[in-house]
């Protein structure tokens, strides 16, 4: 069983990660082949504050 894994920024709405989960099922079925009841996509929501890249926080990058 193939598991997509999307860790993001919050502030997608439910119709773009519907849109996201079908597009990459789509994509791995294309590429990998395989049976789409198979393939899992899980979406992980993450606040900026607790996302940090070269040493600061993202919500601080934003504030700057």
């Amino acid at each position: 069983m193939p598991i997509i894994r999307v860790e993001m920024f919050t502030g997608r709405t439910d119709e773009q990660k519907k849109i996201l989960v079908k597009e990459l099922t789509d994509s791995f079925i294309k590429s990998c082949g395989g049976n789409r009841e198979a393939v899992d996509v899980i979406i992980t929501d993450i606040e900026q504050k607790n996302w940090g890249k070269a040493g600061e926080l993202y919500s601080n990058k934003i504030n700057k």
